[in-house]
């Protein structure tokens, strides 16, 4: 028999690949030499810019002082000869729309100059502001699809930067998107607001504890990439990966990652290659890459930044994805960033690790003995009390499709929103419920037993990973963000209810304080106090995977929203909109279109599925099927012809799981033809319990084929192909 499929020439051209890249030059250049080469940073601003052009935008970078438009001439100009002086000819006002994507729109430097000639233009209004065609972004229902404009607005505290491309290099300038009507249409305005809210909130802290100068009050974030790769001729060959970014059908391989043997282990050759080559752009664009390795399911791997500015860590992040799926092709890989690729095996997460800081420091360190830093006790109290009072609300900034397969497995974190804290800490809020905190578990050593082997610090508290809000010694790490979201909606809600949390404690202080610095002990004893009592409930560092858990969060009072459809609808809480609004992060139209963007995604995302599911089953599988069972019905009756008695055992199990597959596709093709409901949550609901059950019945049938066919057959590219093939 011989394969009239693209599989086996797949698997050939795997097995044959060579490499075709050739080596990175790095002679004279070294990542240290390397880092921001593209990037119109400060080091550049400082030498092209006039000095007083650049001092009244350092203001507004460092202090959040308002943009001074009269500078705008002079920037443009330095950033103009800077960007030409390095080959390039287009400039482009990068933003970042609904579709959790980056879009850009290209215009080149040059213009005739009426000679004959070109003459090189970009003036300030340039630069200030773009025009894109708003009509073919998600909206909600802000903008109609006859209502075309929209405009981009330079965002001055994210750096341009260039990127290169062998046939030439294009200006990149950090932009937020609004409609006409001046709603946010992006991910950028949302925290850009969130994080102006959260420093207003945070100066009042700081100036209860006599702090007059602290400087601006910024949140910071690192977001952990996790993300999957395999040889792109096994992703042309699998047209779910290649329009759904996960495998609707694939049975359990003989080995998975039940070995343990992937995780942290050697990185490929072939990988490294690309890591490294990733990292060498990266650096280029400013991009404080720290660490690479192997994750925990075969083909899986991780790369994580220094956490920085929250607002600068979403650009990068939206960077460093673009990075990777271009730089895998360049070495015949596609990188999967659904959260889900594969059934049965670990998906990926993005760790965003969260905290606060200014020129004191992080605001969320607490030192070696956190019972007596009141100011730190504070900070970490406003967040406990702000992811329980909205836990909702950040719950349903990680609903998705993707998320929806990893979140509450043993593999990520339980949809029940909690903290934990740490054994030191857990027990400083357990004194402070009673009174006040007047010891903390101190830290101590640990030693190997090997006297050649130093003694190491042993931390406090020990970590858990079942957790998804986590204090990680000096921030926390919200480990519930799917891997292919963008970052900025949960650092909205963070900031945005943190500062609410903030807003909260600096008035219940200052009513306490009435001016008198000397009531500061007391009124901080009593605010935490307050906060320990009411939300110590959000509280917990067991195992967040068992059942146990599930029940005594639900004793608790915790929401325990498993998918999408239960989530997406704490958009439309009253509590939730008004603390958005409070601080002028979203308006009411604002979320609410966030609510019908996002609905709407979940079911076009399960629509293309089922649309999917149907052509892969009934246009290969069931072709493979039938086919084998032709060359079995052969075989028996050419041995019936020759007077054996042949036997149909593997014929009859085929003939019934072919019956369950065509049953399958019935099923699927009756739900997806269902009438489309006036109610966009109603039509969810149909997804979500006619349509994906519908798809799991067929990918039952398709899967229990795949142990049963003839290798030569089976159409598609198998699991322990695609994972351990390299």
């Amino acid at each position: 028999m011989k394969s009239t499929t693209g599989r086996q020439e797949a698997i050939a051209a795997v097995i044959n690949y060579t490499p075709f890249v050739d080596a990175i030059d790095l002679e004279g250049e070294t990542a240290l030499s390397l880092y921001g080469t593209n990037v119109f940073n400060d080091k550049v601003m400082r030498e092209l810019l006039p000095k007083s052009v650049y001092k009244s935008l350092q203001r507004t970078i460092e202090r959040g002082d308002k943009l001074d438009f009269a500078i705008a001439d002079a920037v443009a100009s330095a950033m103009k000869t800077w960007a030409l002086g390095k080959g390039v000819t287009h400039f482009t006002h990068v933003f970042y729309p609904l579709t959790s994507l980056t879009a850009e729109k290209h215009d080149s430097f040059f213009e005739p100059d009426g000679k004959g000639g070109t003459i090189a233009q970009f003036a300030g209004s340039a630069l200030i502001q773009g025009e894109p065609d708003a009509s073919s972004f998600p909206s909600g229902g802000i903008r109609s699809t006859f209502e075309a404009r929209g405009y981009t607005a330079w965002d001055v505290t994210s750096p341009a930067y260039i990127y290169e491309n062998p046939n030439g290099n294009t200006l990149c300038i950090p932009t937020a998107f609004l409609s006409w009507t001046g709603e946010a249409l992006d991910h950028k305005t949302p925290l850009l607001r969130s994080m102006q809210a959260l420093n207003t909130q945070a100066q009042r802290i700081l100036k209860l504890f006599g702090h007059s100068d602290p400087g601006m009050v910024t949140a910071t974030a690192g977001p952990e990439q996790e993300y999957f790769l395999i040889d792109r001729n096994f992703y042309f060959a699998r047209p779910d990966l290649l329009s759904a970014g996960r495998t609707l059908f694939g049975a359990k391989p003989p080995k998975g990652q039940e070995f343990e043997d992937h995780y942290f282990g050697a990185i490929p050759e072939r990988v490294l290659a690309f890591m490294m080559e990733s990292e060498h752009e990266m650096y280029k664009q400013g991009i404080p890459i720290k660490t690479r390795h192997n994750e925990v399911a075969p083909g899986q791997f991780e790369i994580a930044p220094i956490y920085e500015s929250a607002n600068l860590s979403h650009d990068h992040q939206h960077m460093i994805m673009l990075t990777l799926q271009r730089m895998a092709a360049k070495y015949g890989m596609a990188c999967l960033l659904h959260e889900k690729p594969f059934a049965g095996i670990n998906g990926s997460g993005k760790h965003v690790n969260w905290s606060l800081g200014c020129k004191l420091g992080n605001l969320l360190d607490p030192g070696d003995t956190p019972h007596d830093n009141a100011q730190f006790l504070v900070f970490c109290a406003a967040t406990i009390r702000a992811v329980h009072k909205y836990s909702t609300l950040l719950r349903s900034t990680v609903a998705s499709t993707g998320n929806d397969h990893r979140l509450g497995a043993n593999e990520a974190p339980p949809a029940i929103l909690s903290i934990f804290l740490g054994e030191q800490l857990e027990d400083v809020f357990t004194q402070l419920k009673a009174g006040p905190a007047n010891r903390s578990k101190l830290s101590g050593t640990l030693t190997v037993g090997v006297d050649t082997l130093p003694t190491l610090p042993r931390h406090a508290g020990d970590r858990n990973r079942t957790s998804p809000f986590a204090f990680t010694g000096n921030r926390f790490e919200f480990r519930a963000v799917g891997s292919s979201q963008s970052i900025s909606w949960p650092l909205v809600v963070m900031n945005c209810v943190v500062a609410e949390s903030l807003d909260f404690i600096a008035t219940e202080m200052e009513r306490e304080m009435a001016g008198d610095s000397a009531k500061l002990n007391g009124a901080v004893q009593k605010v935490l106090q307050g906060i320990a009592v009411d939300h110590s409930a959000v509280i917990f560092g067991g195992n967040g995977y068992s059942e146990e858990w599930h029940q005594e969060a639900e004793r608790r009072g915790l929401p325990n929203l498993r998918n999408t459809v239960e989530a997406l609808p704490a958009l439309k809480d009253p509590a939730n909109i008004a603390v958005l609004g409070k601080y002028q992060v979203l308006s009411e139209r604002e979320v609410l279109s966030r609510y019908d963007i996002w609905l709407e995604r979940y079911c076009r995302d399960i629509n293309t599925e089922g649309m999917l599911a149907l052509d892969i089953a009934r246009t290969k599988i069931l072709p493979a099927a039938l086919t084998y069972q032709a060359q079995l019905t052969s075989l028996a009756l050419d041995l019936k012809s020759l007077g054996k008695t042949p036997s149909t055992t593997l014929l009859d199990q085929i003939l019934g799981m072919t019956g369950a597959l065509e049953a399958g596709i019935a099923s699927l093709e009756h739900e997806l033809a269902h009438e489309d409901a006036d109610d966009l949550l109603t039509h969810a609901r149909h997804f979500r319990d006619k349509v994906i059950p519908a798809m799991s019945q067929i990918r039952s049938a398709a899967d229990a084929l795949e142990g049963v066919l003839c290798d030569e057959v089976w159409p598609l590219p198998t699991y322990q192909e695609m994972l351990f093939i390299k």
